[in-house]
């Protein structure tokens, strides 16, 4: 099984102003990428972009070339939230990445795509969403490349798979908003102080170690993982699609790295070696080899 991944633009996991948002979606829609997910996927109260104001994104990028599928928030905790979920899955001309099992409820019986926060970890999982309407999944970030093998010699006939290759880790989700937390500031009066870290805040441990990074209800890896060493081994896998997902700089340089590597003009580790300095922490591809998450699988066997 062998195929040739198509790159997508996951959804803006950060808090940034409307004008910057929509200047980047100006220049991913100049990129090679083929697929753009939208939407708010971590806080309802960033609202900078209203729903009316996605669709508009949307629409310039399908005008564009590009795939659009516009996806819903991984947590929720208020009826205005489930609203603006049924606004998104009903409507009725873009595909819908489904980030909760509300969305997948409400998305049964159409096409949809299942995020990461779903969690899907078996085949057995795999085979009920499809016959809820599946069309493409994405593999859980903290599984192996042994697992995803196990998982597609299992997957159901119709459903792409597209893996996370490259971003912060997403690691969990919380009701409390970390960000908030340590701005001294209570979650219902957060100041929308997101806005200030426009790649998450950075975490240090005793040891000035850099492990995590907080993006309000959300805690992320501070390193940036990178699997595009590994497209030989997605290809031979049979991945469908392979994630990009935003960073406030050098997105579109990201992009172009990771297509000229899939067409053949970059050679894989020089391909690694140019993203590096593109992160803000650094490296990582641990959980992809079954080693530390935040561990790099080639300085692990140097």
């Amino acid at each position: 099984m062998t195929t040739q991944p198509r790159i997508s633009v996951g959804p803006i996991s950060y808090y940034w102003p409307k004008e910057q948002v929509e200047a980047f979606y100006e220049r991913v829609a100049e990129t090679p990428a083929e697929i753009v997910y939208l939407g708010e996927t971590i806080c309802s109260k960033r609202s900078q972009l209203r729903t009316d104001d996605w669709l508009a994104i949307a629409e310039r990028l399908a005008a564009a070339g590009k795939e659009v599928v516009l996806s819903t928030l991984a947590l929720l905790e208020a009826e205005s939230e489930l609203q603006r979920v049924r606004r998104i899955c009903t409507n009725g001309r873009y595909l819908v990445e489904a980030n909760d099992m509300g969305a997948v409820h409400l998305m049964a019986g159409k096409p949809f795509v299942c995020g990461h926060s779903v969690n899907v970890y078996n085949d057995h999982t795999l085979a009920l969403l499809a016959r809820q309407g599946l069309r493409r999944w994405v593999f859980p970030v903290e599984l192996t490349h042994e697992s995803l093998a196990d998982m597609q010699r299992r997957r159901p006939a119709g459903v792409e798979t597209e893996v996370f290759a490259y971003g912060r880790l997403p690691l969990a989700y919380s009701a409390r908003c970390f960000t908030a937390r340590a701005r001294n500031l209570p979650k219902d009066d957060c100041q929308y102080c997101c806005i200030d870290y426009p790649d998450g805040l950075t975490l240090s441990a005793q040891d000035d170690t850099r492990f995590l990074a907080l993006n309000g209800i959300q805690t992320q890896s501070a390193r940036t993982v990178n699997l595009v060493a590994e497209i030989p081994r997605m290809r031979t896998l049979g991945v469908d699609v392979i994630r990009i997902s935003p960073q406030s700089q050098q997105t579109e340089r990201v992009i172009e790295v990771f297509h000229r590597c899939l067409h053949g003009e970059m050679a894989p580790h020089a391909a690694e070696a140019e993203l590096a300095p593109l992160m803000p922490v650094g490296p990582c591809d641990g959980y992809w080899h079954g080693i530390a998450g935040l561990a790099q699988h080639s300085k692990a066997l140097a």
